[in-house]
């Protein structure tokens, strides 16, 4: 009985690792938000100011094949979630934000800084059809760019403990940048489930949700 008490204490305790390295660094982890979705509100107001640069924006995203993959992909709602969680992971979560980051300190953190900021250009409601498509997607933004502060977090925390290991009680730098890989795991953890979340939203709201606001 006290071994299945002791392994049910463990996994309740491993499940809260990520919220406890959060607790512990909260002032980076509201700044990790503030970058996350300030800058990609900037981008919406440069957007609105400048329609031309959205334009532009949505020239590139036909141009490069991203339009048109989207559009074969709506027939199927769970396929359309599965490409929308790839590309979340894979595009933005892993080469753009940690992958960066595990070469040159806090590099992610500059390298999604500038997509959050084009994000946000191309999210811009620069007309009614756009602000119309908002409504529903907004709450997208809010579970998916969580995911990708938590990233952030894990980057900026990557970044530290191996510049300066002893903030992490770690002896060299090179124990510092594995520590610094452990907290990105944990930080993985809630980020994934963002992640999946936010998919499966996604899909919905631009397959059944979007249109019907749009034709009304």
């Amino acid at each position: 009985m006290t071994t299945t008490l002791d392994q049910g204490t463990n996994r309740v305790s491993r499940l809260g690792k990520p919220f406890r390295i959060i607790r512990a660094n909260l002032r980076a982890y509201l700044v990790m938000n503030a970058i996350v979705y300030g800058l990609c509100l900037i981008g919406m107001g440069a957007g609105l100011l400048f329609p031309g640069l959205t334009a532009a924006r949505n020239t590139t995203l036909r141009q490069d094949g991203t339009a048109d993959l989207v559009g074969w992909l709506l027939g199927n709602m769970w396929l359309f979630s599965l490409g929308i969680l790839v590309v979340n992971i894979l595009t933005v979560g892993l080469l753009k934000i940690l992958l960066p980051s595990t070469i040159v300190p806090f590099a992610g953190i500059a390298v999604y800084a500038y997509w959050a900021f084009n994000t946000g250009v191309t999210l811009a409601p620069v007309n009614a059809v756009a602000a119309k498509t908002m409504i529903p997607h907004s709450l997208t933004v809010l579970i998916e760019f969580q995911a990708y502060a938590l990233l952030m977090l894990g980057a900026y925390l990557l970044g530290r403990s191996w510049l300066r290991p002893g903030s992490i009680g770690a002896r060299n730098r090179r124990q510092g940048y594995v520590r610094g890989l452990a907290r990105i795991g944990w930080l993985s953890l809630p980020a994934l489930a963002l992640f999946v979340i936010g998919a499966v939203y996604e899909a919905f709201e631009v397959i059944h949700l979007v249109p019907r606001l749009v034709a009304g």
